[in-house]
């Protein structure tokens, strides 16, 4: 996009370049042409006005009496019938500008000079007119590399943030680019983002709520055909026997079902080393925290790999930073390190805030509900995609607040075409 402008504006500037160049490279051409004429006329006239009294006085030429009209390097040529013609200055070669004027006594003063700086004079108006030209093109192409890097930043960043949002990346962008037509674009991607954070966030609270009750209601189902499969009746002990085989078969197609779910939601998992990644969020949200003097520490164990989408966990992590710079205080730390359980690595971010309240800790992950006039939507969100990922994020500690995301190692089967190592076991 940025070659493409560039290119349009250089394209226009040596377009006009060229329009006027030219024209106005020939018209100096020639206007030099003229005026040099033009003067060489002016003193053949006087010239010849001079002879005139002359030959009117009844005197002989004296051409002594004109030579301050002549040229330095000219010569002067007086032509009358059957009289001899009269020179004065040298030869001037073949190439010459010359002018003619009559006289009264039926005869021509011929004025000439040399070629030669006349055509240094048109070759000097024909360099700067081009300098000139030269000039316009060089300026233009730094206006259009400026426009170009000023139009092609913006759009590089509304492309990135489109895609991150098609990835999952909910956050709202406040950066605006002084272009009316991309803030309308920008605007439009953060109420979309917004939309559909919200819509993530109740299609995971329904499938939740429905499937919570979905089992609910099937265990209940199951105890009570349990207890009629004991029923003295042999016909009644059969048809209890034979629902409560299809309720088991039921609840197994429920347990499928949320498995396909959970994958179809972990579509874009992928194996991802933490430390860059979460260097990378760091870099980000720094500049936030500088302005109010706090500072973000970041601590993460060498070799972490996790599975989980990149989108998700930087809209995860930077929900946390978020919540930390707003209701939080002093130094803000993130860490990731290896949990107690096998196949678990927990991101923790932290404050030195007073903490959450007691009254509040039970419900910061619900969505709507604010303590502090905010909408809260982000943590319920948050929990939402951790969730999607197959991991999960509590409040681990309220004083201070510190939040984990646990999240799960890769295994071989979540990576194809990859050799994993096989674990040694003893023979």
């Amino acid at each position: 996009m940025r070659r493409r402008i560039l290119l349009a504006i250089l394209l226009a500037v040596a377009v006009t370049g060229a329009a006027l160049g030219i024209p106005l490279g020939v018209t100096g051409w020639v206007l030099v042409d003229n005026v040099t004429r033009e003067d060489l006329a002016s003193n053949a006239q006087r010239i010849a006005a001079i002879l005139d009294d002359q030959l009117a006085d009844g005197r002989p030429l004296d051409l002594d009496q004109v030579r301050v009209a002549v040229p330095r390097d000219g010569a002067l040529t007086v032509y009358r019938p059957e009289r001899p013609t009269l020179r004065h200055g040298g030869e001037l070669g073949t190439e010459v500008v010359t002018e003619t004027v009559p006289i009264a006594q039926n005869g021509t003063v011929e004025l000439s000079i040399p070629a030669g700086p006349l055509r240094t004079r048109q070759t000097q108006v024909a360099l700067a007119v081009l300098m000139l030209v030269v000039l316009s093109v060089g300026t233009g192409t730094v206006v259009a590399t400026v426009t170009a890097r000023k139009l092609a930043r913006p759009l590089r960043h509304v492309a990135d943030r489109a895609a991150r949002l098609g990835g999952g990346d909910f956050r709202p962008d406040p950066r605006r680019y002084a272009v009316a037509e991309l803030d309308m674009v920008a605007d439009a991607l953060d109420a979309s983002a917004t939309a559909l954070a919200q819509l993530v966030q109740r299609e995971r609270q329904l499938v939740g709520d429905v499937s919570h009750q979905l089992r609910s209601r099937l265990t209940a189902l199951q105890l009570r055909l349990e207890t009629l499969a004991e029923h003295p009746d042999a016909d009644v002990a059969e048809g209890a026997e034979a629902a409560r085989e299809q309720a088991d078969l039921l609840a197994a197609v429920l347990d499928d079902l949320l498995a396909a779910a959970r994958a179809a939601s972990e579509v874009g998992a992928e194996p991802v080393e933490l430390d860059r990644h979460l260097g990378e969020i760091a870099d980000e949200w720094r500049p936030v925290l500088r302005p109010e003097n706090r500072a973000l520490r970041v601590k993460v164990d060498e070799g972490l790999v996790v599975r989980v989408t990149p989108a998700r966990l930087r809209e995860i992590v930077g929900v946390l930073l978020d919540n930390a710079v707003h209701h939080g205080e002093g130094t803000v730390s993130l860490t990731a390190r290896r949990g107690e359980a096998d196949g678990t690595v927990l991101v923790q971010v932290q404050d030195e805030g007073p903490g959450v309240g007691d009254e509040l800790a039970s419900h910061v992950f619900d969505r709507g509900f604010s303590g502090s006039g905010s909408t809260g939507v982000g943590l319920a969100l948050a929990r939402a995609l951790a969730e999607a990922d197959g991991g999960r994020l509590e409040l681990s500690m309220k004083r201070p607040a510190t939040f984990t995301l646990f999240l799960r190692v890769p295994t071989p089967s979540d990576v194809a075409a990859v050799a994993w190592p096989e674990e040694r076991v003893p023979r």
